[in-house]
């Protein structure tokens, strides 16, 4: 969301440098049409990069990072995003009505974790195991239980290789839900904050 207000913020304002310069250049300057047009193409251009420069700075300041700690994290969150992609695709490939639901909720839990770091790139911190371990071991074992899954006439050691395979998925689908949990800590303590501090208000307001 942030990602497409910006876009729109960025192109409104190129658009508004540039018709102000073909303006400006054609009607007070008495400019060609063609030189008119480049001048107003290069400097809508060069706006949108500036107003692009200065939002990105404003929200890594918000952030409380660094432009090297917030490049560090987008660069890591970009292999995040191919890395989940490639596990949702490995996982969606299993024909399996009975672990239909827990590939499911495995691929929205690293989704929901991912999301919320490129919200909020602070973030990325409280979910390091996530992004450093579990992650690359869910994309290893979805392909690897994708392959065995897809075999037509597996061997009684293909099939018990697969039932390891999903034992060790399901056991990591605990762990990434764990760091999900505690990548929203500090949320849930807010929150039963302000539920106690309306819980006394309201208790206040009967007596």
């Amino acid at each position: 969301m942030r990602a497409i207000m910006q876009f729109l913020m960025q192109s409104f304002v190129g658009a508004v440098s540039l018709t102000a310069i073909w303006l400006v250049s054609f009607f007070i300057y008495g400019q060609t049409v063609l030189l008119t047009s480049l001048f107003a193409a290069t400097g809508g251009v060069l706006t949108y990069a500036a107003a692009k420069q200065i939002m990105d700075y404003r929200f890594v300041r918000s952030q409380g990072l660094t432009k090297k700690e917030y490049k560090f994290i987008d660069t890591n969150l970009k292999e995040a995003r191919g890395k989940i992609t490639r596990m949702q695709k490995a996982l969606f490939k299993v024909r399996s009505f009975q672990h239909a639901r827990e590939n499911l909720a495995i691929v929205r839990t690293a989704q929901k974790i991912y999301n919320n770091a490129r919200k909020e790139p602070v973030r990325f911190y409280q979910a390091e195991g996530f992004f450093y371990n579990h992650l690359d071991s869910l994309v290893e074992l979805s392909e690897r239980y994708a392959y065995l899954s897809s075999q037509p006439s597996p061997s009684i050691e293909m099939q018990k290789s697969l039932k390891e395979t999903r034992q060790t998925l399901t056991a990591f689908s605990r762990t990434i839900k764990k760091d999900l949990q505690v990548m929203l800590r500090d949320d849930l303590e807010t929150l039963d904050f302000e539920l106690d501090v309306a819980k006394q208000t309201l208790r206040r307001s009967k007596k």
